[in-house]
């Protein structure tokens, strides 16, 4: 894999919260020039906060496993590191984190923390299974396209001890500007809930002022939660990923509740729907089948058993399509959770959808992604039945079904470009209102209401 060869101005640092914006001006007065007489400038494009309530990156770096920035952000010098940990501790080697491996590494850091130094030799015994060659990490992409400065807050349980802070700087060598590196700023902050909230408005405040604020809320919708509320009201856009969701209905109806606040947010899960969304499109687009699509009244979407955000947002955005509004839902768990909406269109027509929620051995990397859906009709004489099926796991309760129709078969094509770290980057370069995302999440979140009722 080709990897983003970086210079360091600052390995990880620690400094007072208070004097941070002082350390970072010395890192640019100290460096006039990094090798070959090159000069490193601080980049001044946009601030990107990360509220990462995950502890893996932060431990494997503790123990040495990581040698990048701690910023909260996945990519392949975290998942370097992750194999690099399960090798170690005789684990199975993944590349994911696992509830296994992160007690493993919490043990380990209390040992390494009772001594209160890490041996150097086991160290840099450590290190060798973690080279860069496998890849750099998320945030070395981001910061080679545009760097910026990237805070991160890594919240932790334990006694309130207040915060502490890291500073560090990266210049991607590609990135270069006539004879100057443009460089990358870090910020790790650490502590208790109620240290962040202590201190929001020094939070507030390491964002860079007059340039875009964006937000990467890893964790639940907490609207009650004071920073949340803070970074929310401040930042250019806040996003999130309904994909990671324990509880995907209740946050999902909570992101509908912001977004009626008109709330610059974005989901990166919708993002990986516009393959099914395209497609769906695309089939009666013909001349001949655009009035068939109003005889659908039918509609059968089937995903990954877990998390049924994907089904939630592609039926919020038919049926905002189509002018289908939600009036009865219910649910029935088994094998197959299955999931009965009914709607009307503006003629008073019922609609009948149902979610299925299906049992796959061999889980992706996202839980909760489509597997396929129909678009059929009562009216057997309609041209109107669509099946769209993922490459991987085919379309085989779709074509079990049979029916009187004939069915336009398409196949959605791979979803290896909807990872997470690329639709991130995506983001990066916008900012403010997804109006299509916003219309479609006023009927996932009446959807979602029935069910409250």
């Amino acid at each position: 894999m080709k990897t983003t060869p970086l210079v360091s101005l600052q390995a990880p640092k620690d400094v007072d919260l208070e004097y941070i914006d002082r350390e970072l001006r010395e890192i640019w007065q100290t460096y006039s020039g990094v090798g070959d007489g090159l000069a490193a400038t601080r980049a001044s494009t946009f601030s990107f906060l990360v509220y990462e309530p995950e502890a893996t990156q932060p431990l494997l770096a503790s123990l040495g496993f990581y040698t990048g920035p701690v910023d909260g952000i996945g990519g392949p010098r975290t998942t370097s590191a992750i194999k690099a940990a399960q090798k170690a501790y005789k684990l199975e080697v993944t590349g994911i984190s696992t509830p296994e491996l992160l007690t493993r590494l919490k043990a380990e850091f209390d040992v390494k923390q009772a001594k209160g130094k890490i041996d150097l030799a086991e160290l840099a015994n450590l290190r060798q299974y973690s080279p860069d060659i496998e890849g750099a990490g998320m945030a070395d992409a981001i910061a080679s396209i545009n760097p910026c400065r990237i805070i991160t807050l890594c919240p932790t349980t334990g006694e309130d001890e207040g915060v502490k802070a890291q500073v560090s700087a990266y210049c991607p060598v590609n990135k270069r500007s006539a004879n100057s590196l443009i460089c990358c700023e870090y910020i790790t902050i650490t502590g208790v809930s109620s240290a962040f909230e202590r201190v929001g408005g020094v939070l507030s405040e390491l964002m860079i002022p007059d340039l875009p604020k964006f937000i990467w809320w890893k964790a639940g919708i907490d609207e009650d939660y004071p920073l949340f509320q803070r970074l929310v009201a401040e930042c250019d856009r806040l996003i999130v990923d309904s994909s990671i969701f324990s509880q995907p209905e209740e946050e999902l109806f909570k992101i509908g509740k912001l977004l009626e606040q008109d709330l610059p947010l974005i989901d990166l899960n919708w993002a990986r729907i516009s393959p099914w969304q395209e497609l769906t499109a695309e089939a009666f687009d013909p001349p001949e089948r655009r009035n068939s699509i109003l005889e659908v009244d039918q509609v059968t979407i089937d995903y990954e058993k877990g998390n049924p955000s994907q089904a939630l947002m592609y039926l919020g955005w038919l049926a905002s399509r189509l002018n289908w509004q939600p009036v009865e839902y219910s649910y029935e768990e088994g094998d197959y959770n299955i999931t009965t909406v009914k709607l009307i269109n503006l003629e008073g027509k019922d609609i009948k959808v149902e979610l299925a929620g299906v049992p796959i051995a061999d889980w992706g990397e996202v839980l909760g992604d489509l597997i396929s859906l129909k678009l059929t009709s009562t009216n057997l004489n309609a041209d109107c039945c669509t099946v769209l099926c993922s490459e991987t796991t085919g379309c085989m309760r779709m074509e079990a079904g049979g029916g009187g129709q004939s069915c336009r078969i398409q196949q959605v094509t791979s979803l290896a470009d909807q990872s997470t770290e690329t639709l991130l980057s995506q983001q990066l370069q916008r900012w403010g209102k997804d109006v299509l995302y916003q219309e479609s999440m006023v009927i996932t979140t009446q959807i979602l209401k029935l069910v409250k009722n």
